[in-house]
C-alpha cells in the first residue's frame, strides 16, 4: 500500500508533459537542474528556484474506519525562457505559452475525459497558482514562471 501518491504523480506528470507535441522544443527536467543547461526553454517538474521543496502534501482519512485516505498535494514547477536578446515581452509570452501546454495537458476533453487524472494515478489535477519573474541579465532577457500543479488522490 502506498503511503503517498506524490512520487507516482510526479512520474505521471513528467510522462504526460513529455508526450505533449507542443513540448518538443522545451527541455523537460525532473527535479532541480544538475548542470548548466544551454536550452532556451526549460520546464522543471518538482523544483522551484525560490525554495527547496519539490512537493507538499496533506492527508486525511477518507471515511470512517480509516481504511483509505485522501491526499491533497502540490507539485512545484518552474518554466524558464531565454534567447540572448533583450525582449522581456517575448520571454514573458513564451513562458505563458508553455504554461498553456501544461494546463491543456491537464484539462479534460471529449477525446480525453480522464486527462486530469494523470493516467489514473490521481483523482484529478490542475494548475492552481503561479508567480512570474522577469530579469535582464548579461546574457539577455529571462522570464521565469513558478507554478503549482495541485492534485487529489485516494490512497
Amino acid at each position: 500500500m502506498a503511503t503517498s501518491a506524490v512520487p507516482a504523480a510526479i512520474d505521471a506528470l513528467l510522462a504526460v508533459l513529455g508526450a505533449a507535441d507542443a513540448m518538443s522544443t522545451v527541455k523537460l527536467v525532473d527535479g532541480p537542474p544538475g548542470q548548466n543547461f544551454t536550452q532556451k526553454d526549460l520546464l522543471y517538474v518538482g523544483h522551484s528556484p525560490a525554495g527547496e521543496q519539490a512537493a507538499e502534501m496533506q492527508q486525511t482519512f477518507a471515511s470512517a474506519g480509516a481504511r483509505t485516505r485522501d491526499e491533497d498535494a502540490s507539485i512545484s514547477c518552474y518554466i524558464e525562457s531565454r534567447r540572448g536578446d533583450t525582449s522581456i515581452r517575448d520571454r514573458r509570452l513564451r513562458v505563458f505559452e508553455i504554461l498553456a501546454v501544461v494546463e491543456t495537458a491537464l484539462r479534460a476533453t471529449n477525446e480525453d475525459p480522464a486527462a486530469p487524472s494523470l493516467g489514473n494515478v490521481v483523482l484529478w489535477s490542475d494548475v492552481t497558482a503561479g508567480s512570474l519573474a522577469q530579469v535582464q541579465t548579461e546574457s539577455g532577457a529571462l522570464a521565469g514562471l513558478v507554478f503549482t500543479v495541485h492534485f487529489r488522490a485516494r490512497i
